[in-house]
């Protein structure tokens, strides 16, 4: 989610905090659920895993070409075509290339087990390269590129993306579990159906292949090989953020009505004996001062609602854990109202002011406030925000399970913490 999660100032603050979604929308917005689904034998799939790779920044869905190779050379086939490389070299394919005459065009590595890697891309650690196969579409725009692989092997490159390798075996256990379960779900549907692609490689889902695969981060997928969140024995999407201000909230900070399904979504005291386990990280709380007409252009700029100059700023809701839940702006033009914690922090985020971390150290604005767990008040020429966390603040905090772990706590006690009511098992 993170997202998925890497370390946000660890990992850009994890990933924009895992399943922390950079293009500002809400859970389910993006995810495009209720799409048709992959059929295979009148069931999804749930052994393979077909990923969509966007493109640079993640910015775009189509590629205008591809270069590719690997190792041992690679087997490019359309449906009237095949072409082979040697090994180790680049072949780019272009949209009017004639492998596309009649569909897709499939590639595969020669030697079974090699990555293909893709020279055109490139992601948080230089070119990326990619386990499994790949299956290019011809667009009227590009080429779409899926990646299509076994979702243990897709872990490998999820999991050092949204956690660094650096952090505790049990917590990276965790994060393992987390990312399995919410791919798992994705698995059940298409995000991108005229691809047949479940999810995409960005932090609208899980981050995928931004990191290198690394030892420790692999030790834990196969550590926990097939292992998945149950809920009334059913598998859940396991969301996920980077930091906690000492506590979680649950689903009604996205708007979502709080049923029976999504119970094991809670609001917890990531705390021990009344002690925090994240009070000494510097994003367990925050502050700011955001000067009013910086902050009257922002909120404009950010909604589409001019209030013209802000005088007032009122949180009128909050949720579970004193999240905020809605919001009242008044201006000298009007008042505006703004719900749920994310488009709250979208509202309050851009350029143009500094957040201190409790450590002294001083972050850039970016496009969301760190969290929605935060008061808020006019002083003088100001509004000054006291906050706490970085993220959504729903599900296991990545920090909190880190620092849970150096404690001794393996990742089934984490988990347990995070997600109310839960079974872990491998079904």
């Amino acid at each position: 989610m993170i997202t998925g999660g890497e370390s946000r100032d660890e990992k850009t603050e994890l990933a924009e905090s895992s399943q922390e979604k950079k293009s500002g929308e809400q859970p389910g917005e993006k995810e495009k659920e209720n799409q048709k689904e992959k059929e295979t034998d009148g069931k999804a799939d749930k052994t393979v895993i077909r990923v969509l790779l966007r493109t640079n920044g993640y910015a775009g869905e189509v590629h205008p070409n591809v270069s590719l190779s690997a190792a041992g050379g690679l087997t490019l086939e359309g449906t009237k075509e095949k072409r082979e490389t040697k090994e180790g070299e680049s072949v780019t394919i272009a949209p009017d290339d004639t492998l596309f005459q009649g569909g897709t065009i499939r590639v595969r590595p020669k030697k079974e087990g090699e990555k293909i890697t893709i020279s055109s891309l490139k992601r948080g650690s230089g070119i990326p390269s990619y386990r499994g196969e790949l299956e290019l579409y011809q667009t009227a725009q590009g080429i779409a590129v899926i990646n299509e692989l076994p979702l243990e092997s897709y872990l490998y490159a999820v999991v050092p993306s949204e956690m660094p390798a650096s952090y505790e075996e049990e917590a990276l256990k965790a994060q393992a579990v987390c990312a399995r379960s919410y791919a798992y779900c994705h698995m059940e549907g298409q995000a991108y159906p005229e691809y047949r692609a479940n999810v995409d490689d960005s932090t609208a889902y899980q981050v995928y292949g931004n990191s290198k695969e690394q030892e420790k981060t692999i030790a834990a997928v196969d550590a926990t090989r097939g292992e998945k969140l149950l809920y009334q024995g059913k598998v859940v999407k396991a969301y996920y953020f980077s930091t906690s201000c000492g506590r979680t909230t649950n689903v009604e900070a996205w708007g979502t009505k709080v049923s029976d399904a999504n119970s094991y979504l809670k609001a917890v005291k990531v705390e021990e004996e009344g002690v925090c386990y994240e009070q000494d990280l510097p994003w367990f709380s925050w502050n700011c001062d955001i000067p009013v007409d910086t902050l009257s252009n922002l909120f404009g700029l950010n909604t589409g609602q001019d209030v013209g100059t802000i005088s007032q700023i009122e949180i009128t809701r909050r949720g579970e854990g004193e999240v905020a839940l809605e919001m009242k702006v008044t201006g000298d033009k009007g008042t505006a109202t703004i719900q749920t914690e994310n488009k709250i922090r979208s509202a309050l985020g851009g350029s143009g002011y500094e957040i201190k971390k409790q450590d002294g150290s001083v972050a850039a604005s970016a496009a969301l406030l760190p969290s929605a767990f935060f008061t808020i008040e006019k002083n003088g020429a100001s509004f000054h925000l006291e906050g706490g966390g970085y993220g959504h603040g729903i599900g296991m905090s990545q920090n909190g399970a880190n620092e849970m772990a150096k404690r001794g706590k393996d990742y089934k006690a984490i988990l347990k913490m995070f997600y109310n009511g839960v079974e872990i098992a491998a079904n």
